[in-house]
């Protein structure tokens, strides 16, 4: 699976990077024929505690899901983005299967 991660407006430390990672690689092993993903972390400007934004966006033979999530932390976010996703490519799997 090609992987991409986009910080937007701030630069993403190595270790955040990696945590993306290993979440989102995570999905591969419920459906393996995952193409690509795609995961912009974003700094939301309203001053609010929860202003870190997580969209994450996976290629499917066909499809194209996605989930966006905010919180007080990417790692957070990303973890709730990543569970919104397991859900949908459990659904798009059951379909084919």
């Amino acid at each position: 699976m090609d992987f991409k991660v986009n910080a937007v407006h701030f630069t993403a430390d190595q270790k955040l990077v990696q945590f993306v990672q290993d979440k989102v690689k995570k999905l591969e092993l419920i459906y393996d024929k995952i193409i690509s993903s795609e995961v912009y972390l974003k700094l939301d400007k309203n001053g609010a505690a929860e202003n870190k934004i997580a969209e994450v966006k996976i290629l499917l033979p066909g499809s194209e899901l996605f989930a966006k999530k905010q919180c007080k932390s990417f790692e957070e976010a990303t973890d709730q983005a990543v569970s919104a996703l397991k859900k949908q490519v459990e659904k798009k799997k059951g379909k084919h299967s």
